[in-house]
């Protein structure tokens, strides 16, 4: 199956370069919304059978456009979310920036044991959210093209593991295109660091700690 997995459009914590990862999250700003109704007309060419989204409302809000576009419900699904920042929550500093990249950057590597700061280590995010892509899997056949609107960290975490480069940055609403399943294993294909509507959606004064490997 093809799982393309769409980052979330532009929040105010990604502008004031907040670590923001507990449910709810923030709302999308006004470049958020226009960035996810830019998603549809860029993805008119893909067979798309379903869209799924976190428990986090920017994810949901992200996906609406398209789901209505295609005459879809928004599947809201457990284990999307993003790499949780533990006690770093919030966090704006650049002391705490750096320790919550250095631990994703750790697990990108193959440190799974590091954990993050008051928070969850490699094996706990990868267990969920192996789950997670594994249910949306089970409920589609090989031929299935689906979308998830996950979040940055989290999506270059888990495509770093099936060959997806691990220094690249992820805008919001940049999108990473994997081919395959859980049992025969996936490959990415294609990783669009912009976002899907063109670099004219970039908000190159955001500051987005989750979506860049080296954010300080």
């Amino acid at each position: 199956m093809r799982l393309i997995l769409i980052r979330h459009g532009e929040t105010p914590s990604n502008v004031a370069g907040a670590l923001d990862t507990a449910i709810p999250g923030a709302p999308l700003t006004r470049l958020g919304h226009r960035q996810a109704a830019a998603i549809p007309a860029v993805l008119t060419t893909e067979p798309i059978s379903a869209v799924y989204a976190s428990p986090l409302i920017r994810t949901q809000l992200t996906a609406a456009p398209l789901a209505t576009a295609r005459g879809l419900d928004v599947v809201v699904t457990e284990g999307l979310e993003e790499i949780g920042a533990g006690e770093l929550e919030m966090a704006t500093d650049q002391l705490s920036i750096a320790s919550y990249a250095s631990t994703v950057t750790a697990w990108i590597a193959g440190d799974l044991a590091v954990p993050m700061p008051g928070g969850p280590d490699g094996h706990s995010f990868f267990g969920r959210y192996d789950a997670a892509v594994g249910a949306i899997a089970a409920r589609h056949t090989d031929a299935e093209t689906v979308v998830a609107v996950s979040h940055g960290a989290a999506i270059r975490t888990f495509a770093a593991r099936h060959g997806g480069p691990r220094e690249e940055r992820l805008l919001n609403t940049g999108a990473v295109v994997l081919d395959g399943d859980p049992s025969s294993g996936w490959t990415v294909t294609r990783w669009s660091r912009d976002p899907l509507g063109g670099a004219h959606l970039v908000d190159e004064q955001a500051l987005d700690p989750t979506g860049d490997p080296d954010p300080v």
